[in-house]
């Protein structure tokens, strides 16, 4: 079986590396038992370092939108030349909830 592929950043997930599963529309905007996707923990930290729940809900429910945000399409750009296995602490502050 091949490693599950990161939605942010289509690098693949190995067994090993940490990962996160991510609502796609977030629990306290009426996503609890929604979708869910499997992200490396890098990528999962960066999305909500850069988006707030309502816009999360609003404007960024699918991989496609998360990958669209200019923010997150910088950093996929730039965690794709890193190793599967990589790990970083997320820059900047976390946004309010």
């Amino acid at each position: 079986m091949s490693d599950p592929i990161c939605p942010l950043c289509l690098r693949p997930i190995p067994v090993g590396v940490p990962q996160s599963l991510h609502h796609l529309t977030p629990k306290l905007k009426g996503g609890k038992g929604g979708p869910v996707v499997v992200l490396h923990h890098i990528c999962h930290r960066e999305i909500h370092a850069s988006l707030t729940e309502a816009e999360l809900a609003r404007d960024y429910n699918t991989p496609e939108a998360l990958r669209s945000h200019p923010r997150l399409a910088k950093f996929a750009a730039w965690v794709a030349k890193r190793p599967p296995s990589f790990r970083s602490k997320v820059p900047g502050k976390r946004r309010g909830r």
